[in-house]
């Protein structure tokens, strides 16, 4: 007789994830949660239209490529809109971010999502929010439990002293935070852009957010 040492954290994880997907619906979002990696990609293909003439835009996303999306969306016959395909020319990613905006999906993760139901974001530039936003009619996004927060505070708490570090760290940029995680000391400001989204944007046809119980991204 085998036992999981790690069911009670589990069911833990699972219970929070259970309880924020009913906010998010209630808050007007159309929310999954996902017990697996594969569940949560499956989930994700099944809200992208099958049609092979739509574009989806990819978020600077550690998730959306943990989960194996980009490859999955190419197999599928959708255009794909991927500004870290380093395949591509520095002017053709650059091309691939401005084109996210129009698209007709966009597909991303979250630094935060509060237990209220409501996503937190910092950007340097503002690409990731502002087609979160603006633009795309159908937005989803997808979230490990790690993710999870209690409430606003927290969840900036988690991007200033965690979230930002380490992807900074992953994209090798020198900023104060790699030195002592300490964002009070960022002159000028490295997370330029915040965003909350408490609901849909109105002209949203769509607006999906898959939360999963396994840890995805930082």
């Amino acid at each position: 007789m085998t036992t999981d040492t790690y069911a009670p954290e589990k069911w833990f994880n699972r219970q929070r994830a259970l309880n924020c997907v009913e906010a998010l619906k209630k808050n007007g979002f159309t929310a999954y949660f996902a017990e697996t990696s594969e569940e949560a990609k499956k989930l994700v293909m099944s809200e992208i239209p099958e049609k092979s003439t739509v574009t989806v835009g990819l978020g600077g996303s550690v998730t959306v490529r943990e989960l194996g999306l980009p490859e999955a969306l190419q197999a599928a016959g959708h255009t794909v809109l991927d500004h870290w395909d380093a395949s591509k020319s520095p002017a053709e990613r650059a091309a691939a971010r401005d084109a996210q905006v129009t698209a007709d999906v966009f597909l991303s993760s979250s630094n935060a999502l509060t237990e209220a139901g409501a996503l937190v974001n910092s950007d340097g530039s503002g690409n990731r929010v502002a087609s979160m936003i603006f633009g795309p009619k159908i937005s989803i996004v997808v979230c490990g439990y790690n993710k999870l927060v209690k409430g606003i505070p927290e969840a900036m708490e988690r991007i200033y002293r965690y979230a930002a570090p380490v992807n900074y760290k992953r994209l090798n940029l020198d900023t104060p935070c790699q030195k002592a995680i300490d964002c009070s000391q960022c002159s000028p400001k490295s997370c330029r852009v915040t965003t909350i989204i408490e609901a849909p944007p109105l002209g949203k046809k769509k607006f999906v957010v898959v939360v999963v119980n396994e840890k995805l991204g930082f």
